[in-house]
């Protein structure tokens, strides 16, 4: 929330905003949608919003006029190469990023700068732009351990480099204003493994109209899973849950999302014996995604690494139940008992048993975390993001609502994440 209503910053003058995204469409990701909806909904408020970023897997680099969030955005598409260690991951050219971002910025001459990540776009844009007296604002979107782990660093240094990786975020966040993140939790886990501090938590917000809840008695026990098909994301733990399912139930899993793990989840549905219970959709339009998320009779998430997730929030915003790893911020989105159950990361054999709870639950009470999903998913509303990002473009004090629980321990989180490389690089 902001100090002054949203109609006041509409009767301001409008802005000059570039935002900087080291990953964007046609890139499926929380980063990369966060950023088009945002540049969309800005944009539609009558400011003049340019995005920076790389040029697509089938697309060159140059200036094109591009539909993201609803409304025609200019964007630069910088000269990329493709990261071969990781799936999709393309990076702009680090030797001729400060050139680019100093020609775009004395070209643009923008009000405010916000950057989404200090990997290469926004390391670029946030130097040149200190120069010329521009303001900063960044939001934080990556964790270092995740990127590291589609390196070909030897494990006997992927602990240092981690260390180091949010060392240097610190040192680029650190040229910002003001300087964001979409959770509290993400906030603490910023904060303690930086310098930072007073850094805000600000929802990537969703659009909840763009939602169809069913309230209709269930009749089919559907299990939908909505991201993206990578390692991070645990969904072998989902699969080895299904197996564990009473056959009774008749319960289906569908996956909507693509991504380098297919074969080897499909494999592992196989050697279960569930394969013929679980469909892999790959990556879909926004009509099949919404289209699965009503049919469904539960939403699971078992990532232990999600910043926000948006995908959550969609489940949220389509009046569904969710099981979910107890784990970053998913305990914000998914209340235990109220809207959903939270598990223990990676425990195979509690995540059934939370599904079968969702499952076998009675109706009226089964409507009561319907109902208790679409109230949560109201604090993450998008209009409520871009008025509050809107202030801190002009400069003024904001104040975050306190509405999740703080991180616990840095380290638990950690060693996590590590165990869960060293198990994948072991296998």
């Amino acid at each position: 929330m902001t100090d002054g209503p949203q109609s006041a910053a509409a009767s301001q003058s409008p802005l000059k905003i570039l935002i900087g995204a080291d990953t964007f469409a046609p890139e499926i990701n929380g980063s990369a949608t966060f950023s088009a909806s945002l540049a969309g909904g800005l944009s539609r408020r009558g400011h003049e919003v340019r995005i920076v970023a790389p040029s697509g897997h089938n697309g060159g680099k140059g200036v094109f006029v591009e539909k993201h969030g609803g409304a025609d955005v200019v964007v630069y598409r910088l000269r990329s190469w493709r990261w071969y260690p990781h799936p999709w991951y393309r990076f702009a050219l680090p030797w001729t990023i400060q050139h680019n971002s100093a020609k775009i910025l004395d070209e643009f001459k923008p009000d405010v700068v916000h950057f989404q990540s200090n990997i290469v776009v926004g390391r670029g844009l946030s130097k040149q732009a200190l120069k010329r007296g521009i303001r900063l604002i960044a939001t934080n979107h990556v964790m270092p351990e995740n990127l590291l782990e589609h390196s070909l660093l030897p494990q006997r240094l992927y602990a240092p480099a981690v260390r180091w990786s949010w060392k240097d975020a610190g040192n680029i966040y650190g040229r910002a204003e003001a300087m964001t993140t979409p959770t509290r939790r993400a906030a603490d886990y910023l904060e303690a493994n930086t310098q930072l501090r007073g850094v805000l938590a600000i929802s990537c917000g969703i659009d909840a109209s763009n939602y169809t809840p069913s309230f209709e008695p269930r009749t089919d026990n559907l299990i939908v899973f909505v991201g993206r098909v990578t390692a991070e994301k645990h969904i072998d733990v989902l699969i080895k849950a299904m197996a564990k399912l009473d056959p009774a139930l008749d319960a289906r899993l569908e996956i909507v999302g693509g991504g380098e793990m297919v074969k080897e989840l499909i494999a592992l549905a196989h050697s279960l014996g569930v394969s013929d219970r679980i469909t892999i959709a790959g990556y879909a339009t926004d009509e099949f995604l919404r289209n699965a998320l009503t049919r469904a009779a539960v939403f699971a998430m078992p990532s232990i690494a999600e910043l926000q997730s948006i995908a959550t929030m969609e489940a949220l915003a389509s009046g569904l139940p969710v099981v979910a790893a107890n784990a970053m911020a998913l305990p914000h989105l998914v209340h235990h008992g109220e809207n959903g159950y939270l598990f223990e990361p990676g425990n195979v054999d509690e995540m059934a048993a939370r599904l079968t709870d969702i499952l076998t639950m009675p109706e009226d009470k089964l409507q009561e975390f319907k109902r208790e999903s679409m109230k949560i998913v109201e604090a993450h509303d998008i209009n409520r993001t871009i008025s509050t990002f809107e202030a801190l473009y002009r400069g003024e004090r904001v104040i975050e609502p306190i509405i999740e629980a703080p991180l616990t321990t840095r380290a638990t989180l950690r060693e996590k994440i590590f165990a869960r490389v060293r198990s994948r690089r072991e296998a």
